[in-house]
């Protein structure tokens, strides 16, 4: 790493004051004080009677053009939103009757749940492991939805493959960036549909989602939510009809929780100074560093999922050091906060 990155992520880490050593933004991220800062103003501004909801928009704005830069997405091509599943949802709903939907086998409820509730309606899911989603990719395969990183263990999905399969035989691919948005680069402005909660690598506040998508993808959805906040004018559009919703991408927008995005513009505001290239070369090497530690190949992620005893999990709490448990395993992460240091602390710590 140059001496430029290094700088930038130096000056980073300062905006963060973990008490415990944190390795768990696989759970949720820890805002930087910047965001601190401006979620506090907020907060006293709505206690003592001063908010005013409507300069909230400048933060949806702000957060919303940060994110397409850091996509390489066009703005336009950006919608907002609360949650993964609402947009997983309208996707889902996209579909024709008799569709199949080819997903990884244990995947995150949020991206298969929208899918496996439209069964009765005729849509078929099939589930395959991870790393044979590109060679199921067929003819019948209308949409692959997957996780870029497996929330469970951290496996990074085959995305070259599957945008070529997925263009082979005519299939969408909706990828979800919640646990590598900011630290995997991502092709977003190749994919049909990405969805992101924002509240763990952003490290923003929980309650604020985002979708991008190509201009034919995003053409064939239809609001399931209709609301004011996707009105053509939105303070224009609080009351009564006709239906004048806005064009292109906006008419998705779902209602904004402000705090969410209030603490989110400021915290993609640090992410862009770092850099994503910058904070890949980080977390990645710290990731391995522990999987090398451990005994165990490299593999380029953030996440490292680990199978270890009852008494070795219990002197990694006791260590004041914050993980996981997902799908019986410790879960370990990291992210701008963290350095060797907090590896080696937990590698002490099961050992």
């Amino acid at each position: 790493m140059d001496h430029s990155s290094r700088s930038r992520l130096n000056a980073a880490r300062q905006q963060f004051s973990p008490e415990v050593t944190y390795l768990n933004t696989a759970t949720h991220g820890l805002p930087p004080h910047r965001a601190l800062r401006a979620l506090e103003r907020h907060t006293h501004e709505v206690a003592a009677g001063r908010f005013q909801p409507a300069r909230a928009d400048a933060d949806v704005d702000a957060a919303r053009a940060a994110y397409a830069r850091l996509t390489g997405v066009p703005v336009d091509r950006v919608a907002v939103g609360t949650h993964v599943s609402q947009f997983a949802g309208t996707i889902a709903a996209s579909l024709p009757p008799g569709s199949e939907v080819l997903v990884a086998r244990n995947e995150f409820a949020s991206v298969i749940f929208p899918f496996l509730a439209r069964r009765d309606e005729g849509i078929r899911v099939r589930e395959v492991p991870l790393d044979r989603l590109p060679d199921e990719v067929g003819p019948a395969t209308a949409l692959v939805a997957v996780s870029a990183v497996q929330s469970a263990d951290g496996a990074v999905a085959p995305l070259e493959e599957l945008l070529s399969a997925c263009a082979d035989h005519g299939a969408r691919l909706m990828l979800d960036t919640t646990q590598s948005f900011s630290w995997l680069p991502v092709p977003a402005d190749r994919v049909d549909f990405t969805v992101c909660s924002t509240y763990k690598w952003a490290l923003g506040p929980r309650g604020a989602a985002l979708l991008t998508g190509t201009d034919e993808a995003l053409a064939t959805l239809r609001p399931l939510a209709p609301n004011w906040f996707a009105g053509e004018v939105p303070w224009n559009s609080l009351y009564g009809g006709p239906l004048r919703l806005a064009d292109g991408t906006r008419r998705l927008d779902l209602a904004p929780v402000w705090s969410a995005w209030i603490g989110l513009a400021p915290a993609l505001e640090l992410i862009e100074k770092v850099g994503v290239e910058t904070i890949h070369r980080h977390d990645t090497a710290l990731g391995d560093r522990l999987r090398t530690a451990m005994g165990l190949e490299p593999a380029g992620s953030a996440i490292v999922s680990l199978e270890v005893s009852e008494e070795s999990a219990r002197r990694v709490a006791e260590a004041g050091i914050v993980t996981s448990t997902r799908a019986g395993r410790v879960r370990a992460s990291f992210h701008l906060y963290n350095d060797e240091d907090d590896v080696d602390r937990l590698v002490k710590a099961l050992r």
